[in-house]
């Protein structure tokens, strides 16, 4: 074995100034592994109920994994805290240079915990297991491009002019700007902190390589690598239009007859290189346009092509380019746009937009980032808050304050499940069940279409908090990551990872109870409730007693009461009796709820 296991963590108090080190409780890594484990966990610990996202108080974590940086794919970190969007827990995620620079900067380090607020811009310097905290006035403003050019000599995650003005789902950028942490608003959280970036001057740690070795081969046989070598995700426009749940013009329809212009064969034509990483494994595509070089990815024709009516991809690739270097995610930019257009032809807004206009989107887009119209300002802080200024909620689908993003449910009823019940809002990673369901391979029973949504929520709470590249997801499949954590000195089999995952899942779930989230925030918006015909001119609108009957069916194998609230009884099979502080409502078991694994270990976690 030539790596150890992170044992410690690092904190760094913006208000102070300070920055100590301290370790992680052996519980807890025995029981949360790493990145997202462990972040939810310190989060869960030290933040109080209510705290506001945007003030010092907020905790904001740089997590890796236990392996981050050894394993194949693209090395990724985790960006924990409490979403400023939804006010949920939100971890986001991201690749790059970046992560594995952080890895191997932090040395016998999970992780560093933010907490504070600095005077003034700062950047914070990781190397040698250590932090400073250092001056950053001279780059207050600059763009993510401009910013990653500072440090030269480091992997850089910082943010743009949307982090500093805290719109709500700015992003933390990598690599001048081609990879964030993206939704949920992460950077909106380091801009309240005066956090500009995070330098993590070290290089990427050593160690594991016969373990890579093997792994990478797994990768390249699997079908998961040899679909990511074929195309990475731009083939996800295709995909989605084909079988009719590509959210176009807005959600009005399920296709969308420019997607040809944006997709997998646009791009290849286009192309000048794949980016690769460290072993080899393709990225995604560089492509050189009028916005310059570019990398497209799945999110970026969907939303800011079908989603807008924009079917020219040189113009698409430059929205993207655009959000890019401000900072701001994509996705909700892009459904942000989208609410505006559809808010000007409901008569809601003076100012006249249409579906189709690449140059007003940008001018849109780069005014939410800058706050500088009252429009631009009110979707700064999210589309539901624009909504509430100007008017009707409905136009764009939201579940817990988050746009819904890749895939159109209507097509697809245990999509809408996995949209409903995500952990950080409507998002399409936490489980992605409409790839099976739309391409004809129903579940037998509703037992098995929430066992398949839930049972891909564990098995990613796993894998996230290894923080493993998607790629990986088929060559971990057999022991969800055991063979990796006993090369670094953790023994586990694949059913007590499985625990691990469900027990990860279960505190998220906690934390948003006390939040004061209920299962009316797991409701479906009233957009995705009305009928929408299809190709073959049928409505694919989704039934609301059939989605509740199903909601029903995924909190009793959950083992959650009727309201979502996981039990005693569950809390205790999952050991998570310690985490819960007395003011969290926990209903008493009553014998109507099913958990998933009764032999899971028990035990508290405060050792």
């Amino acid at each position: 074995m030539s790596r150890q296991y992170p044992t410690r963590v690092l904190r760094a108090d913006l208000s102070s100034g300070t920055v100590t080190s301290g370790r992680v409780p052996e519980a807890w890594l025995e029981r949360y592994v790493g990145g997202k484990g462990i972040g939810a966990r310190f989060l869960y610990e030290e933040l109080e109920a209510g705290t506001d996202p945007l003030s010092a108080e907020n905790v904001l974590c740089f997590a890796v994994g236990p392996v981050t940086g050894s394993m194949p794919g693209e090395a990724k970190y985790a960006a924990i805290t409490k979403s400023p969007l939804t006010g949920t827990f939100l971890d986001s995620y991201s690749g790059g240079s970046f992560p594995k620079r952080l890895a191997g900067s932090l040395g016998d380090h999970l992780g560093i915990l933010v907490t504070g607020r600095a005077d003034e811009a700062v950047v914070l310097s990781v190397a040698d297991g250590s932090a400073t905290i250092e001056s950053a006035d001279e780059l207050r403003g600059a763009d993510a491009e401009t910013t990653c050019e500072a440090f030269p000599d480091a992997g850089v995650a910082c943010i743009g002019p949307a982090g500093e003005h805290q719109v709500q789902y700015a992003t933390i950028a990598a690599d001048g700007g081609a990879h964030h942490a993206g939704r949920g608003g992460a950077g909106a959280v380091m801009g309240s902190k005066r956090l500009k970036a995070v330098v993590a001057r070290g290089e990427g740690p050593t160690g594991l390589e016969e373990i890579r070795e093997r792994y990478e081969r797994r990768v390249a046989e699997s079908e998961t690598g040899r679909w990511h070598a074929a195309s990475a995700t731009v083939e996800t426009i295709d995909f989605a239009d084909e079988v009719g749940v590509l959210p176009t013009r807005g959600w009005q329809d399920g296709r969308f007859d420019g997607a040809s212009e944006l997709g997998i064969e646009a791009v290849r034509e286009r192309a000048s290189e794949r980016e690769r990483n460290d072993d080899a494994v393709p990225g995604g595509f560089r492509v050189e346009g009028d916005a310059g070089e570019s990398v497209p990815r799945g999110a970026t024709p969907i939303v800011l092509g079908a989603g807008l009516g924009i079917d020219d991809f040189d113009a698409v690739a430059a929205l993207g380019a655009t959000c890019d270097r401000l900072g701001i995610d994509v996705i909700t930019a892009g459904n942000a746009v989208a609410w505006a257009v559809r808010a000007s032809q409901e008569g809601l807004l003076e100012r006249a937009l249409s579906f189709g206009d690449d140059e007003a989107a940008r001018e849109l887009i780069q005014q939410i980032a800058t706050r500088e119209t009252s429009l631009g300002d009110a979707l700064a802080d999210g589309i539901e808050a624009a909504a509430a200024a100007f008017g009707d909620e409905d136009l764009i689908p939201m579940v817990k304050g988050m746009d819904c993003s890749s895939y159109d449910p209507r097509g697809a009823e245990t999509m809408a499940l996995a949209y409903a019940t995500s952990d950080r809002g409507a998002c399409h990673r936490r489980a992605r069940p409409v790839e099976s369901e739309a391409l004809g391979r129903p579940w037998p029973s509703d037992r098995a279409r929430v066992a398949a949504v839930a049972g891909e929520q564990n098995r990613r709470a796993v894998l996230w908090s290894l923080i493993a590249d998607d790629v990986l997801e088929d060559a971990l499949t057999d022991d969800l990551g055991a063979e990796w954590l006993a090369a670094v000195g953790r023994e586990y089999d694949r059913s007590e990872l499985a625990t691990v995952g469900e027990r990860i899942w279960t505190l998220v779930r906690l934390f948003n109870v006390r939040e004061g989230f209920t299962r009316e925030d797991d409701a479906l918006p009233p957009a995705l409730l009305e009928p929408q015909a299809d190709a073959d001119g049928t409505d694919n609108g989704l039934d609301p007693e059939r989605f509740d009957a199903l909601l029903d069916a995924y909190y009793r194998y959950r083992g959650w009461d009727e309201a979502g609230r996981p039990t005693r009884e569950t809390i205790r099979r999952l050991g998570l009796e310690s985490v819960v502080d007395e003011e969290t409502p926990v209903p008493e078991d009553d014998g109507s709820t099913g958990g998933t694994r009764p032999g899971a270990a028990r035990g508290g976690d405060r050792r």
